[in-house]
């Protein structure tokens, strides 16, 4: 569950994706919900053949083993490689914004100090450079776990102070007019990356003691993390309206904003290493092949490297919401809703009736909609940005 939460931090981008996306934003905080429930509840299937007496068996362990599994018979392990190198993007990815996050709260936090967003970057580069020698997946999944804990506490503290504010929520009303559609789709992709945990499931349903009740944990979490984005949403747009910025801790009093700030840059730094940490052990065992006994210094040269791409992605990228937006298109949409699907047609398909069978299509082309159409508007928008820098 530590991997789970470590999206937290993108939740503070969804009062403005539904700002963007109006009512049909609500309509999409629940929709993303059930069809991410169930496209985790059907990959996770896939880790399972019928033995000769009908019972269930896990011949899979992993992601990669499914889409190895799939491609079998064109070839062997291109669906592996495929699938490592979407949670390698997605990963990465992560990391950029957590850097990108991480610059915009240092400016703003210490406001004694003539630090830029890009400053604040580099600075936070610097503090994170001892993830190079993380070896141990137990360092990460503390800070990870404070990390939860902390994203509980903001988004309280800032759905305590909306509620404080409720006698402006009348002058408040989102659109019912037809949105815009570059925005809408900039705001599908944000709303689908806060969804975001099939990559952590065949692992997460392993470890559990029981795990027949994997589906219904499945259904309560997203069922709960459903409710708390609604209604963190719905909160912060009721106070702020139309003047809701990309990320809403920016729209708090100045003295509230820097005491949340500070806490989400130190949250956003403690968070750094569990994707960091990801990222660079599927480069080095899944596409590298190096293992665990080569050259150390070979190892930190990689660590190294991975660390300086993200900070060099985090300081050309003049958006935040936009680059969240590409990422839940590229990687979310696929790993989250084309992969699963399409894996489940091909290795299920005699078990399915028909109802399966059109639902999993039909989320087999919204994903594909989804991930053409919000990657076009993405980087029509980041255009658009650098051309106004």
């Amino acid at each position: 569950m530590i991997k789970y939460f470590s999206k937290g931090l993108f939740v503070l981008g969804l009062p403005y994706a539904l700002l963007q996306s109006g009512y049909l934003g609500l309509l999409l905080l629940v929709l993303a919900a059930l069809i991410c429930s169930y496209t985790g509840k059907i990959l996770v299937s896939c880790l399972y053949e019928e033995d000769e007496s009908g019972c269930p068996v896990r011949v899979r362990h992993t992601y990669e083993d499914i889409a190895n599994a799939c491609c079998r018979h064109i070839c062997p392990c291109i669906g592996g490689k495929v699938v490592n190198v979407a949670q390698l993007v997605e990963l990465v990815m992560t990391c950029i914004l957590y850097l990108v996050v991480s610059g915009n709260l240092m400016c703003h936090s210490l406001f004694f100090l003539p630090l830029s967003p890009t400053t604040g970057s580099a600075i936070s580069f610097l503090i994170l450079l001892p993830c190079m020698l993380i070896r141990d997946l137990r360092v990460v999944s503390r800070l990870s776990l404070f990390c939860s804990l902390a994203q509980f506490l903001i988004t309280f503290i800032v759905i305590g102070y909306c509620v404080r504010q409720s006698p402006q929520w009348a002058s408040r009303s989102l659109r019912a007019d037809v949105v815009d559609f570059d925005g809408f789709q900039v705001a599908v992709g944000v709303i689908i990356f806060s969804y975001t945990s099939q990559i952590y499931l065949p692992t997460l349903e392993e470890s559990m003691m029981d795990r027949l009740d994997f589906n219904t944990m499945m259904d309560w979490t997203h069922a709960l993390a459903c409710v708390l984005k609604t209604a963190f949403s719905v909160l912060a747009f009721l106070t702020w309206g139309e003047e809701t910025k990309e990320v809403i801790t920016d729209n708090l009093p100045s003295a509230l904003r820097t005491v949340v700030n500070l806490c989400l840059l130190a949250k956003a730094l403690l968070s750094y290493p569990l994707p960091f940490y990801a990222a660079a052990e599927i480069l080095q065992t899944g596409l590298l092949k190096l293992d665990s006994g080569s050259e150390r210094w070979t190892l930190l040269l990689l660590r190294g490297s991975l660390l300086l791409l993200t900070l060099l992605m985090a300081l050309f990228v003049p958006r935040f919401s936009l680059l969240m937006g590409l990422t839940g298109s590229v990687t979310g949409a696929a790993m989250t809703l084309l992969l699963p699907a399409l894996f489940h047609l091909q290795l299920k398909w005699t078990q399915l009736d028909l109802s399966r069978r059109m639902l999993d299509l039909l989320i087999l082309l919204l994903g594909g909609f989804c991930s053409v159409s919000g990657v076009i508007c993405s980087i029509r928008g980041m255009i658009t940005a650098f051309e106004d820098k």
